[in-house]
């Protein structure tokens, strides 16, 4: 998908999805054989739940059908959310991964599990799992030593919400 096209797009569509709660993450058209994929990612910081994406997909194919933005021929329109182990890239993303562990490629070289505890404008604070008997630790990581990050899917972990209902 070419730049000016990416971005004509997300001109269009950025409003709508902003109008129903939602952030646009990521736009892309993909050619599979003779027809297009237009996949469109949304989310919040509470997430998005299946009437919210059923809502924007209607705003966004009503919007498609009234412009001429993906030109001539037939497409598919695919809304949904990031997957599991989305990239972060934005400061909301690290918000949104507070408590997840994450995998940072880091600038200098190397890399880094560890869970996110806290985020600000500057950095994060993580907790760094203990090896072999050992407890976490803590580390401070500042956005520009971070290369990239990507959530870690963790089978088995209990959820906080989980902990606190095993309580009462």
């Amino acid at each position: 998908m070419s730049t000016t096209q990416s971005e004509r797009l997300r001109e269009l569509l950025e409003p709508l999805v902003s109008s129903q709660g939602l952030d646009l993450e990521e736009i892309a058209v993909d050619s599979v054989g003779r027809k297009r994929v237009l996949r469109v990612v949304v989310d919040s910081d509470t997430g998005a739940d299946l009437d919210q994406i059923a809502d924007v997909s209607r705003a966004l194919s009503a919007k498609l059908d009234e412009t001429d933005a993906m030109g001539e021929g037939e497409y598919t329109l695919e809304v949904g959310t990031p997957g599991a182990e989305r990239l972060l890239k934005e400061h909301r993303h690290y918000v949104r991964a507070i408590d997840r562990l994450v995998k940072f490629q880091l600038a200098e070289g190397g890399e880094l599990v560890a869970r996110i505890l806290t985020v600000d404008d500057e950095g994060l604070d993580l907790e760094v799992p203990g090896v072999k008997g050992r407890k976490a630790t803590t580390r401070r990581l500042a956005f520009p030593d971070i290369d990239r990050a990507r959530v870690q899917v963790e089978f088995g972990r209990k959820d906080k919400k989980d902990e606190k209902e095993e309580e009462a």
